[in-house]
Protein backbone atom coordinates (compact mmCIF):
# COMPACT_ATOMS: atom_id res chain seq x y z
CA UNK A 1 0.00 0.00 0.00
CA UNK A 2 1.18 3.57 -0.91
CA UNK A 3 2.25 6.52 2.22
CA UNK A 4 -0.20 8.86 3.98
CA UNK A 5 -0.40 11.46 1.59
CA UNK A 6 1.14 13.68 4.36
CA UNK A 7 3.56 11.46 4.58
CA UNK A 8 4.34 12.29 0.78
CA UNK A 9 4.10 16.05 1.96
CA UNK A 10 7.54 16.02 3.99
CA UNK A 11 9.56 18.36 2.56
CA UNK A 12 13.77 18.15 2.13
CA UNK A 13 13.69 15.54 5.20
CA UNK A 14 17.64 14.64 5.93
CA UNK A 15 17.11 10.97 6.80
CA UNK A 16 19.44 8.33 4.59
CA UNK A 17 17.74 6.27 1.83
CA UNK A 18 18.11 3.37 3.28
CA UNK A 19 15.60 4.06 6.38
CA UNK A 20 13.13 5.64 3.37
CA UNK A 21 13.25 2.62 1.49
CA UNK A 22 12.43 0.52 4.46
CA UNK A 23 10.02 2.69 5.86
CA UNK A 24 8.06 2.52 2.21
CA UNK A 25 8.75 -0.86 1.35
CA UNK A 26 6.53 -1.78 5.27
CA UNK A 27 3.39 0.82 4.23
CA UNK A 28 1.85 -0.13 0.93
CA UNK A 29 1.18 -4.02 2.31
CA UNK A 30 -1.53 -2.87 4.83
CA UNK A 31 -3.83 -0.26 2.77
CA UNK A 32 -4.16 -2.78 -0.30
CA UNK A 33 -7.23 -4.67 -0.60
CA UNK A 34 -8.79 -5.86 -3.51
CA UNK A 35 -11.60 -4.37 -6.22
CA UNK A 36 -13.17 -5.51 -9.29
CA UNK A 37 -15.22 -4.34 -12.24
CA UNK A 38 -17.15 -6.36 -14.20
CA UNK A 39 -16.25 -7.32 -17.30
CA UNK A 40 -15.19 -10.52 -19.82
CA UNK A 41 -12.14 -10.87 -21.75
CA UNK A 42 -10.80 -7.25 -23.81
CA UNK A 43 -8.27 -5.35 -22.72
CA UNK A 44 -9.00 -2.73 -20.50
CA UNK A 45 -12.26 -0.88 -18.50
CA UNK A 46 -12.70 3.09 -17.93
CA UNK A 47 -13.67 3.97 -14.67
CA UNK A 48 -13.26 6.43 -11.95
CA UNK A 49 -10.86 6.00 -9.60
CA UNK A 50 -7.44 7.61 -7.94
CA UNK A 51 -3.58 7.66 -7.84
CA UNK A 52 -1.37 5.13 -6.04
CA UNK A 53 2.17 6.17 -4.87
CA UNK A 54 4.79 4.39 -6.27
CA UNK A 55 5.54 2.57 -3.33
CA UNK A 56 9.79 2.66 -4.20
CA UNK A 57 12.30 5.10 -5.90
CA UNK A 58 15.73 4.01 -6.80
CA UNK A 59 18.42 4.05 -3.93
CA UNK A 60 20.43 6.92 -6.20
CA UNK A 61 17.73 9.52 -5.12
CA UNK A 62 18.46 12.01 -2.60
CA UNK A 63 16.93 11.10 0.72
CA UNK A 64 14.25 13.14 0.94
CA UNK A 65 13.03 12.81 -2.08
CA UNK A 66 13.13 8.68 -1.94
CA UNK A 67 11.11 9.07 1.57
CA UNK A 68 8.80 11.40 0.73
CA UNK A 69 7.94 8.85 -2.89
CA UNK A 70 8.39 5.84 -0.78
CA UNK A 71 6.04 7.29 1.96
CA UNK A 72 3.50 8.30 0.06
CA UNK A 73 3.13 4.87 -1.37
CA UNK A 74 1.89 3.32 1.01
CA UNK A 75 -1.07 5.10 1.30
CA UNK A 76 -2.78 3.70 -1.48
CA UNK A 77 -3.55 -0.02 -1.66
CA UNK A 78 -6.54 -1.33 -3.21
CA UNK A 79 -8.78 -2.12 -6.07
CA UNK A 80 -8.95 -5.14 -8.86
CA UNK A 81 -11.07 -5.49 -12.26
CA UNK A 82 -12.02 -8.43 -13.88
CA UNK A 83 -12.68 -7.93 -17.61
CA UNK A 84 -10.56 -6.41 -19.90
CA UNK A 85 -12.83 -3.61 -21.12
CA UNK A 86 -15.69 -2.47 -18.63
CA UNK A 87 -17.63 0.81 -18.22
CA UNK A 88 -18.47 2.27 -15.11
CA UNK A 89 -22.35 2.32 -13.84
CA UNK A 90 -22.68 5.36 -12.99
CA UNK A 91 -21.56 8.85 -13.97
CA UNK A 92 -17.62 9.51 -11.75
CA UNK A 93 -17.48 12.72 -10.25
CA UNK A 94 -15.59 14.94 -12.91
CA UNK A 95 -12.71 15.06 -10.57
CA UNK A 96 -12.01 10.93 -10.96
CA UNK A 97 -10.83 9.35 -13.46
CA UNK A 98 -9.74 5.73 -13.28
CA UNK A 99 -8.59 2.98 -16.01
CA UNK A 100 -9.27 -0.66 -14.67
CA UNK A 101 -6.83 -3.27 -16.91
CA UNK A 102 -7.69 -6.39 -16.19
CA UNK A 103 -5.82 -7.90 -19.09
CA UNK A 104 -3.26 -9.78 -16.86
CA UNK A 105 -5.91 -11.44 -14.50
CA UNK A 106 -8.25 -12.60 -17.67
CA UNK A 107 -5.29 -13.69 -19.32
CA UNK A 108 -4.14 -16.24 -16.18
CA UNK A 109 -7.91 -17.50 -16.11
CA UNK A 110 -7.51 -18.45 -19.71
CA UNK A 111 -4.71 -20.65 -19.06
CA UNK A 112 -6.12 -22.33 -16.11
CA UNK A 113 -9.49 -22.46 -17.96
CA UNK A 114 -7.47 -24.68 -20.60
CA UNK A 115 -5.70 -26.73 -18.28
CA UNK A 116 -8.90 -27.94 -16.36
CA UNK A 117 -10.25 -28.93 -19.68
CA UNK A 118 -7.21 -30.79 -21.03
CA UNK A 119 -6.67 -28.68 -24.32
CA UNK A 120 -3.27 -27.59 -25.13
CA UNK A 121 -1.35 -24.52 -23.69
CA UNK A 122 0.16 -22.63 -26.37
CA UNK A 123 2.68 -19.81 -26.98
CA UNK A 124 0.14 -17.39 -27.83
CA UNK A 125 -1.87 -17.90 -24.76
CA UNK A 126 1.18 -17.25 -22.91
CA UNK A 127 1.90 -14.21 -24.65
CA UNK A 128 -1.42 -12.60 -23.78
CA UNK A 129 -0.24 -12.81 -20.10
CA UNK A 130 3.17 -11.35 -20.94
CA UNK A 131 2.30 -8.87 -22.98
CA UNK A 132 -0.49 -8.38 -20.87
CA UNK A 133 -0.39 -4.33 -19.67
CA UNK A 134 -0.87 -5.38 -16.36
CA UNK A 135 1.70 -7.76 -16.41
CA UNK A 136 4.30 -5.91 -18.13
CA UNK A 137 4.15 -2.80 -14.96
CA UNK A 138 3.91 -5.87 -13.00
CA UNK A 139 7.50 -6.77 -14.07
CA UNK A 140 8.86 -3.51 -14.07
CA UNK A 141 8.00 -2.94 -10.49
CA UNK A 142 9.63 -6.00 -9.07
CA UNK A 143 12.70 -4.89 -11.19
CA UNK A 144 12.67 -2.16 -10.06
CA UNK A 145 13.02 -3.46 -6.58
CA UNK A 146 15.80 -5.90 -7.67
CA UNK A 147 13.69 -9.04 -6.95
CA UNK A 148 13.72 -11.73 -9.43
CA UNK A 149 11.30 -11.55 -12.16
CA UNK A 150 11.47 -14.71 -14.64
CA UNK A 151 8.60 -15.23 -17.31
CA UNK A 152 9.92 -19.22 -16.79
CA UNK A 153 9.00 -18.80 -12.92
CA UNK A 154 5.40 -17.46 -13.36
CA UNK A 155 4.73 -20.10 -15.87
CA UNK A 156 5.52 -22.28 -12.96
CA UNK A 157 3.02 -20.72 -11.18
CA UNK A 158 0.57 -20.31 -13.47
CA UNK A 159 0.85 -24.31 -13.49
CA UNK A 160 1.05 -24.89 -9.83
CA UNK A 161 -1.66 -27.44 -8.42
CA UNK A 162 -2.30 -24.75 -6.10
CA UNK A 163 -3.33 -22.21 -8.02
CA UNK A 164 -5.21 -24.86 -10.75
CA UNK A 165 -7.86 -25.49 -6.97
CA UNK A 166 -8.55 -21.55 -7.01
CA UNK A 167 -9.06 -21.44 -10.32
CA UNK A 168 -13.11 -20.94 -9.83
CA UNK A 169 -12.89 -19.04 -6.60
CA UNK A 170 -10.08 -16.55 -8.36
CA UNK A 171 -12.96 -16.03 -11.52
CA UNK A 172 -15.87 -16.02 -9.04
CA UNK A 173 -14.14 -13.08 -7.02
CA UNK A 174 -13.95 -11.34 -9.92
CA UNK A 175 -17.36 -11.33 -10.84
CA UNK A 176 -18.52 -10.54 -7.79
CA UNK A 177 -16.26 -7.39 -7.62
CA UNK A 178 -17.31 -6.57 -11.04
CA UNK A 179 -20.74 -5.35 -9.21
CA UNK A 180 -19.08 -3.10 -7.02
CA UNK A 181 -19.86 0.77 -6.70
CA UNK A 182 -16.84 2.34 -8.00
CA UNK A 183 -18.60 5.67 -8.02
CA UNK A 184 -19.69 5.66 -4.91
CA UNK A 185 -16.12 4.46 -3.52
CA UNK A 186 -15.00 7.65 -5.24
CA UNK A 187 -17.57 9.82 -3.83
CA UNK A 188 -16.70 8.72 0.05
CA UNK A 189 -13.21 9.91 -0.90
CA UNK A 190 -13.70 13.10 -2.24
CA UNK A 191 -16.47 13.97 0.87
CA UNK A 192 -13.14 14.28 3.04
CA UNK A 193 -10.82 15.85 0.36
CA UNK A 194 -10.88 19.57 -0.38
CA UNK A 195 -12.67 20.67 -3.15
CA UNK A 196 -9.36 20.89 -5.94
CA UNK A 197 -8.54 17.27 -4.76
CA UNK A 198 -8.23 15.39 -7.94
CA UNK A 199 -8.35 11.26 -8.26
CA UNK A 200 -6.80 9.80 -11.23
CA UNK A 201 -4.78 5.50 -11.53
CA UNK A 202 -5.11 2.72 -13.64
CA UNK A 203 -6.28 -0.24 -11.01
CA UNK A 204 -4.73 -3.72 -11.80
CA UNK A 205 -6.36 -6.80 -9.92
CA UNK A 206 -3.63 -9.49 -10.71
CA UNK A 207 -3.36 -12.67 -10.33
CA UNK A 208 0.65 -13.21 -9.03
CA UNK A 209 2.78 -15.31 -6.39
CA UNK A 210 3.05 -12.99 -3.52
CA UNK A 211 0.10 -12.08 -2.14
CA UNK A 212 0.77 -8.51 -1.57
CA UNK A 213 -1.37 -5.10 -2.82
CA UNK A 214 0.82 -1.76 -3.41
CA UNK A 215 0.82 1.07 -5.42
CA UNK A 216 3.23 2.08 -8.32
CA UNK A 217 4.97 5.41 -10.26
CA UNK A 218 2.44 7.49 -8.40
CA UNK A 219 3.96 11.12 -9.58
CA UNK A 220 3.88 9.53 -13.44
CA UNK A 221 1.62 6.87 -14.05
CA UNK A 222 -0.31 5.68 -11.37
CA UNK A 223 -1.31 2.34 -10.79
CA UNK A 224 -2.48 0.17 -7.70
CA UNK A 225 -1.93 -3.28 -8.29
CA UNK A 226 -4.34 -5.58 -5.88
CA UNK A 227 -3.81 -8.93 -5.20
CA UNK A 228 -7.36 -11.15 -5.97
CA UNK A 229 -8.31 -12.40 -3.11
CA UNK A 230 -11.84 -14.87 -2.51
CA UNK A 231 -11.85 -13.90 0.88
CA UNK A 232 -13.05 -9.83 -0.11
CA UNK A 233 -16.27 -9.39 -0.38
CA UNK A 234 -18.00 -6.57 -3.05
CA UNK A 235 -18.75 -4.40 0.73
CA UNK A 236 -15.34 -4.56 1.46
CA UNK A 237 -13.47 -4.09 -2.06
CA UNK A 238 -15.26 -1.30 -2.25
CA UNK A 239 -14.62 -0.05 1.18
CA UNK A 240 -11.28 -0.56 0.54
CA UNK A 241 -11.14 1.09 -2.62
CA UNK A 242 -12.55 4.51 -1.12
CA UNK A 243 -10.05 3.80 1.53
CA UNK A 244 -7.24 3.72 -1.45
CA UNK A 245 -8.91 6.45 -3.40
CA UNK A 246 -8.73 9.01 -0.62
CA UNK A 247 -4.91 8.16 -0.11
CA UNK A 248 -4.74 9.23 -4.12
CA UNK A 249 -6.66 12.16 -3.21
CA UNK A 250 -5.14 13.57 -0.68
CA UNK A 251 -1.49 13.41 -2.80
CA UNK A 252 -3.06 15.41 -5.34
CA UNK A 253 -3.92 18.33 -3.08
CA UNK A 254 -2.42 18.40 -0.02
CA UNK A 255 -0.16 20.18 1.60
CA UNK A 256 -0.62 23.64 -0.23
CA UNK A 257 3.05 24.69 -1.22
CA UNK A 258 2.60 27.59 1.23
CA UNK A 259 2.31 24.65 3.97
CA UNK A 260 5.14 22.78 2.30
CA UNK A 261 7.85 25.73 2.29
CA UNK A 262 7.09 26.57 5.68
CA UNK A 263 7.80 22.89 6.75
CA UNK A 264 10.71 22.62 4.85
CA UNK A 265 12.41 25.98 6.48
CA UNK A 266 12.19 23.43 10.16
CA UNK A 267 15.18 21.36 11.40
CA UNK A 268 15.77 18.18 10.48
CA UNK A 269 13.96 16.17 13.39
CA UNK A 270 11.38 18.15 13.33
CA UNK A 271 10.26 17.81 9.86
CA UNK A 272 10.79 13.92 10.37
CA UNK A 273 8.16 13.92 13.38
CA UNK A 274 5.81 15.94 11.27
CA UNK A 275 6.11 13.20 8.02
CA UNK A 276 5.79 10.64 10.67
CA UNK A 277 2.24 12.49 11.94
CA UNK A 278 1.59 12.04 8.70
CA UNK A 279 1.14 8.45 8.90
CA UNK A 280 -2.00 8.95 11.27
CA UNK A 281 -3.87 9.36 7.37
CA UNK A 282 -4.07 5.85 7.33
CA UNK A 283 -6.68 6.41 10.57
CA UNK A 284 -8.60 9.65 8.24
CA UNK A 285 -9.07 7.06 5.38
CA UNK A 286 -10.72 4.62 7.08
CA UNK A 287 -13.12 7.59 8.52
CA UNK A 288 -13.44 8.61 4.97
CA UNK A 289 -14.38 5.11 3.52
CA UNK A 290 -16.64 4.07 6.38
CA UNK A 291 -18.63 7.27 5.41
CA UNK A 292 -18.52 9.09 8.39
CA UNK A 293 -17.80 9.21 11.97
CA UNK A 294 -20.86 7.51 13.10
CA UNK A 295 -20.09 4.05 11.06
CA UNK A 296 -18.28 1.75 12.24
CA UNK A 297 -14.92 1.52 10.31
CA UNK A 298 -15.05 -2.45 9.65
CA UNK A 299 -18.59 -2.36 9.08
CA UNK A 300 -18.37 -4.37 6.14
CA UNK A 301 -15.43 -6.11 7.16
CA UNK A 302 -15.12 -10.10 8.53
CA UNK A 303 -16.38 -10.47 12.44
CA UNK A 304 -12.69 -11.29 13.36
CA UNK A 305 -11.71 -8.07 11.83
CA UNK A 306 -13.62 -5.92 13.61
CA UNK A 307 -13.56 -7.35 16.80
CA UNK A 308 -9.53 -7.07 16.22
CA UNK A 309 -10.32 -3.42 15.40
CA UNK A 310 -12.59 -2.94 19.06
CA UNK A 311 -9.69 -4.67 20.77
CA UNK A 312 -7.25 -2.80 19.92
CA UNK A 313 -9.09 0.43 19.95
CA UNK A 314 -9.23 -0.51 23.84
CA UNK A 315 -5.42 0.92 24.16
CA UNK A 316 -5.69 3.88 22.62
CA UNK A 317 -4.32 6.02 25.18
CA UNK A 318 -1.63 3.99 25.59
CA UNK A 319 -0.67 3.97 21.81
CA UNK A 320 -0.88 7.45 22.25
CA UNK A 321 1.74 7.91 24.53
CA UNK A 322 3.80 5.28 22.44
CA UNK A 323 3.70 7.18 19.77
CA UNK A 324 4.29 10.52 21.35
CA UNK A 325 7.54 8.82 23.16
CA UNK A 326 8.49 7.68 19.63
CA UNK A 327 8.37 11.42 18.36
CA UNK A 328 9.99 12.86 21.60
CA UNK A 329 12.45 10.65 21.07
CA UNK A 330 13.40 11.39 17.22
CA UNK A 331 13.47 15.28 18.03
CA UNK A 332 16.11 14.37 21.15
CA UNK A 333 17.73 12.68 18.72
CA UNK A 334 18.10 9.50 20.39
CA UNK A 335 16.97 6.87 17.48
CA UNK A 336 19.35 5.79 14.63
CA UNK A 337 17.88 5.38 11.22
CA UNK A 338 17.10 1.54 11.65
CA UNK A 339 15.35 2.26 14.98
CA UNK A 340 13.48 5.18 13.42
CA UNK A 341 12.39 2.78 10.44
CA UNK A 342 11.85 -0.40 12.77
CA UNK A 343 9.63 1.66 15.42
CA UNK A 344 7.24 3.45 12.28
CA UNK A 345 6.67 -0.04 10.97
CA UNK A 346 5.57 -1.34 13.93
CA UNK A 347 2.88 0.99 14.44
CA UNK A 348 1.82 0.00 10.92
CA UNK A 349 1.06 -3.66 11.80
CA UNK A 350 -2.24 -5.32 10.55
CA UNK A 351 -3.85 -2.01 11.85
CA UNK A 352 -1.61 -0.34 14.51
CA UNK A 353 -1.88 2.76 16.10
CA UNK A 354 -1.39 4.93 12.31
CA UNK A 355 -4.87 3.65 11.85
CA UNK A 356 -6.05 3.45 15.39
CA UNK A 357 -4.76 6.89 16.77
CA UNK A 358 -5.65 8.50 13.59
CA UNK A 359 -9.36 7.64 13.35
CA UNK A 360 -9.89 8.49 16.85
CA UNK A 361 -8.23 11.85 16.60
CA UNK A 362 -9.89 12.28 13.51
CA UNK A 363 -13.29 11.49 14.46
CA UNK A 364 -13.03 13.44 17.85
CA UNK A 365 -11.93 16.73 15.16
CA UNK A 366 -14.72 16.19 12.90
CA UNK A 367 -17.34 15.73 15.80
CA UNK A 368 -16.39 18.82 17.75
CA UNK A 369 -15.60 20.96 15.15
CA UNK A 370 -16.71 19.73 11.38
CA UNK A 371 -15.52 18.05 8.83
CA UNK A 372 -13.89 21.03 7.06
CA UNK A 373 -11.45 21.44 10.05
CA UNK A 374 -10.73 18.05 10.13
CA UNK A 375 -9.95 18.40 6.22
CA UNK A 376 -8.05 21.53 7.26
CA UNK A 377 -5.68 19.76 9.50
CA UNK A 378 -4.88 16.63 7.22
CA UNK A 379 -4.04 18.68 4.77
CA UNK A 380 -0.72 21.00 7.54
CA UNK A 381 -0.29 18.01 9.84
CA UNK A 382 1.27 20.44 11.88
CA UNK A 383 -2.32 21.37 13.06
CA UNK A 384 -3.72 18.03 13.66
CA UNK A 385 -2.07 17.44 17.41
CA UNK A 386 -3.54 20.28 18.76
CA UNK A 387 -6.80 20.54 17.53
CA UNK A 388 -6.80 17.07 18.21
CA UNK A 389 -5.84 18.60 22.26
CA UNK A 390 -8.13 20.93 21.99
CA UNK A 391 -10.88 18.81 20.97
CA UNK A 392 -9.99 15.88 23.61
CA UNK A 393 -9.98 18.88 26.33
CA UNK A 394 -13.71 19.61 25.42
CA UNK A 395 -14.25 16.11 25.77
CA UNK A 396 -12.49 15.37 28.55
CA UNK A 397 -14.33 18.06 31.19
CA UNK A 398 -17.94 16.00 30.56
CA UNK A 399 -17.17 12.42 29.56
CA UNK A 400 -15.76 9.94 32.94
CA UNK A 401 -13.67 8.08 29.79
CA UNK A 402 -10.95 10.51 29.66
CA UNK A 403 -8.81 10.76 26.57
CA UNK A 404 -4.60 11.06 26.66
CA UNK A 405 -3.68 14.27 25.37
CA UNK A 406 -0.50 14.83 23.28
CA UNK A 407 2.35 16.70 25.71
CA UNK A 408 2.17 20.31 25.41
CA UNK A 409 6.02 20.39 25.29
CA UNK A 410 5.88 18.24 22.05
CA UNK A 411 3.41 19.38 20.35
CA UNK A 412 4.92 22.93 20.75
CA UNK A 413 8.49 21.24 19.45
CA UNK A 414 7.19 20.60 16.36
CA UNK A 415 5.57 23.89 15.70
CA UNK A 416 1.62 24.22 15.32
CA UNK A 417 1.69 25.71 12.01
CA UNK A 418 -0.66 28.98 11.62
CA UNK A 419 -4.34 29.49 12.33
Amino acid sequence: MRRSPVLQSAPNKRFSARTAVLLIDNLPRMYCRRLLKRGRAASSSTFVSEPFVDVRVTMGMKPLTTARILLGAFLIGGVFGFASVCFAQTSMPPAVSVRLVTDEAVAVLAILAKRKANQPITETDWQRVFSSEGYVRLKQRELSLKRSFEDNDFKTFVLSDQLAERAQALEETLTRWSNADITGAARLALAYLPKEARIRAKIYPVIKPRENSFVFEVKTDPAIFLYLDPAVSKEKFENTLAHELHHIGYGSSCPSKQVSEEIAKLQPRKRMVLTLVGAFGEGFAMLAAAGGPDIHPHAVSRPEERTRWDKDMANFNDDLKKVESFFVSILENRLTDDEIQKTASSFFGVQGPWYTVGWKMSVLIEKTYGRAKLIECICDQRKLLPTYNEAAAKHNRISSEPLALWSASMVNGIGRGKH
